[in-house]
Formats: structure tokens, sequence, C-alpha cells
């Protein structure tokens, strides 16, 4: 599948990022990654991390000049991610939306407990996606050229 065909099913829409959303974007990332490794408690480690990774996800899809639409957000947003990295991201992607689905459980059904080794996994995850969308993102702008 391609973004164009989720384009035409309606899960998301074209959207014109501006550098500075996408830095704001960046930046949140950042803060919420460094917040993730201070001495919380699991749950709350696992749930910045997260918001971190979807951030960067935002970042990306909206780069690659979408967004998701209201309905199933967070899932489209973070299953878009090796439509837009490629396909050596979709192992990455899995995971993390393993992780969306185990926040949500957490956050509004109360179902389980994340665990230190749990959130320790998606705080590595995260950094590794960091890096991948960053790098993704200077390989698609030009470095400027002095005349």
């Amino acid at each position: 599948m391609s973004l164009e065909t989720w384009l035409a099913n309606g899960w998301i829409t074209r959207h014109v990022a501006s550098p500075r959303d996408l830095r704001d974007l960046l930046d949140a990332a950042g803060a919420d990654l460094a917040d993730a490794r201070k001495d919380l408690s699991p749950a709350w480690r696992f749930a910045i991390a997260y918001n971190a990774a979807l951030r960067l996800c935002t970042a990306a899809l909206q780069a690659a000049g979408y967004r998701a639409t209201r309905e199933q957000k967070h899932y489209r947003t973070i299953a878009a991610l090796p439509l837009v990295l490629g396909s050596e991201a979709r192992e990455l992607g899995e995971f993390l939306d393993g992780c969306r689905s185990k926040r949500h459980d957490v956050t509004y059904e109360s179902l389980s407990a994340i665990t230190d080794s749990e959130a320790a996994e998606l705080i590595k995850a995260v950094v590794e996606l960091d890096e991948r969308v960053r790098t993704w993102l200077r390989s698609r702008t030009p470095e400027p050229r002095g005349e």
C-alpha cells in the first residue's frame, strides 16, 4: 500500500508543514525523550516515550506532505512509518503500534501495568526512531550552498 492509496481511502489528508512546525515537533520529541529517562514510574516513562514516538512519526508524515485524519489518528500516524521511511522501518513501526495498544489499555482501560523493562525497551526504540527520522529529514533537505 502507498500513501496515495491511504489518501484515496480518506485515512490521511494532504498537509504542508512549515520548517518551524517540523522543528517544533522534533524539539518536543527530544524534550519528551529526555523526560522519559528521568526517575519516574515505568508507566509515566512509557507514556512520555510513546508521546515522543508519536511526535516523531507525526513529523515524518507531515514532512512527506500528509497528516492522519481524526479517526484512528495515532494508529494511522504510526502505521504510516514504513510508507514514509521505507520498508526497513516496518519492524519498528509494528513495535510502536504494540506500544500504542498497550498505552491505550493502561491509560484508558487500566488493564495492565508497565514494567521497567517495557519502558526501557520503548525508550531504546524511540532513540532509534529519532535517529531514523532526523536522518531521513536531512536526506530530503538539501544543504545550503555558498556562492
